[in-house]
């Protein structure tokens, strides 16, 4: 192994450090409730609905044109 080899080692090492965060467990409960509750995330659902209903139907038009 070569000096450079052992300085990229070392530097790879130094990027892979890991970091330890804490969160709150009753604040991020407390995020995920207003989250769910809130009208953003209900249209975001609903969104999703609405674009599957657009690529079933596109999936159906393309198995009729097949037949």
């Amino acid at each position: 192994m070569s000096e450079n080899d052992i300085d990229f080692a070392s530097s790879d090492e130094e990027l892979t450090k890991v970091q330890e965060v804490r969160y709150s467990l009753p604040k991020l409960l407390h995020e995920l409730q207003v989250e769910r509750t809130s009208s953003v995330f209900s249209k975001e659902i609903l969104d999703q609905v609405e674009i599957s209903k657009i690529f079933a139907q596109k999936k159906r038009a393309r198995e009729k044109a097949r037949e």
